[in-house]
């Protein structure tokens, strides 16, 4: 409730101030509206208190409604206690591990990850005093034998990218607790539809809600959640970095979100289909997905994973250029592009993508070759997905 006005003022004066405040009841649309605003108003200096005591709204960087409306959606869906969200996946990793870690601190992390992940690791922190190791999180040996007395973080991706190998959150997480350390993982991948970290012992989930969650290639955000006490050291930095996300892109992710379920329903189920027709043609050497008996994680995967083995996979073809530029050109469905998660089915090369600026030394020992390909799988047509792969694959058979 405004103040009225009780003197009209100059043209210049009221062309600020006409129409800038409805009078009328609009609190209940079908619909939240999008809060493109950068303040709110305050009656007078005990509104403002009241505000920040309940922490209502005074300026966007700090807190949005749309943002809110996202919060109080995410917290729900990864079952945490708070939630945090920010302009980008890559935003809300970096705010979760710098609200954790500090100059002489150590963090252990999945050796196969989203390349500028390990950027941020490598690059970043490093030049902060935060050291980093890399293991293969599957072994969890090599976890255990990696820990150090000031390993404050253990960081691992639910399905690893591009890779798709799968970790046992429940047993890392025990390690990680055992050494007093926070474990934080990326459920890009595989979503709160494919399984909740944080009631597998995780301290906090990160998303990049880019991909599935919104699923319409339209909007960049990524969110953080987890216990409030975590959230709140989160929250804290993203209002002095600036990483929080703008309400119309909260607005835009919230209205994909809606639909998740159903999506991903029809994603998984045409990713384990395009899984086992490619397994069966002799130039794809193999193929990546846990939803495949022949994946190394199989068992591991159908007990964690209770609607679905997630809508990635990857596949490796022969190490020829020229015959993969036939094949995508080929594709009539499918097509290259520089994100995953959306509608429609996409490639990505990962070593001219997303693990682009990855050392050859490290890529190799994730096992990524010229000849992988990540397939993030749409909603279209199961069968006629399958049909387009198969005819296009012919150019690696023709003489």
């Amino acid at each position: 409730m405004f103040k009225k006005r009780n003197k009209e003022f100059s043209y210049e004066t009221e062309l600020l101030n006409q129409g800038a405040y409805i009078d009328l009841l609009a609190s209940n649309p079908e619909t939240a509206p999008i809060y493109l605003t950068t303040a709110f108003n305050v009656e007078d200096l005990d509104d403002l208190q009241d505000r920040y005591d309940k922490k209502g709204f005074c300026y966007n960087r700090n807190r949005n409604p749309n943002r809110a409306a996202l919060i109080e959606l995410m917290t729900y869906l990864e079952k945490g206690e708070n939630s945090v969200i920010c302009s980008s996946g890559m935003a809300a990793i970096s705010t979760a591990v710098l609200s954790l870690v500090k100059s002489g601190d150590h963090i252990l992390s999945d050796q196969t990850l989203y390349g500028e992940t390990i950027d941020i690791f490598s690059k970043v922190l490093s030049d902060f005093g935060v050291s980093v190791t890399y293991v293969d999180f599957t072994n969890l040996d090599e976890v255990k034998s990696a820990l150090q007395k000031n390993t404050r973080l253990l960081y691992t991706e639910t399905v690893a990218n591009p890779m798709i190998t799968v970790v046992d959150i429940s047993a890392v997480a025990k390690i990680a607790h055992g050494n007093k350390a926070v474990l934080v993982v990326d459920n890009t991948f595989m979503t709160s539809f494919g399984i909740r970290p944080l009631e597998h012992g995780a301290d906090l989930v990160v998303n990049s809600l880019t991909k599935f969650a919104n699923g319409h290639s339209d909007a960049v955000c990524g969110s953080i959640t987890g216990s409030d006490e975590l959230i709140q050291k989160a929250h804290n930095l993203q209002v002095l970095i600036g990483s929080s996300a703008d309400p119309f892109t909260s607005w835009l992710v919230q209205r994909g979100i809606r639909t998740m379920s159903l999506r991903l329903e029809k994603q998984m189920a045409n990713a384990e289909k395009l899984a086992k027709a490619l397994s069966a043609i002799p130039c794809v050497q193999k193929v990546n997905y846990p939803g495949l008996k022949s994946h190394r994680q199989h068992e591991l995967a159908a007990r964690m994973f209770k609607n679905g083995f997630g809508a990635m996979l990857s596949i490796v073809l022969p190490d020829d250029r020229e015959k993969m530029n036939a094949f995508m050109r080929k594709l009539n469905l499918a097509h290259y592009a520089m994100t995953l998660g959306g509608y429609r089915t996409t490639l990505s090369h990962p070593i001219m993508s997303s693990h682009y600026d990855v050392p050859e030394e490290k890529r190799k020992k994730m096992g990524i070759t010229f000849g992988l390909l990540r397939i993030s799988v749409g909603i279209e047509n199961g069968d006629d997905l399958v049909e387009d792969f198969l005819q296009a694959l012919t150019v690696y058979t023709a003489s």
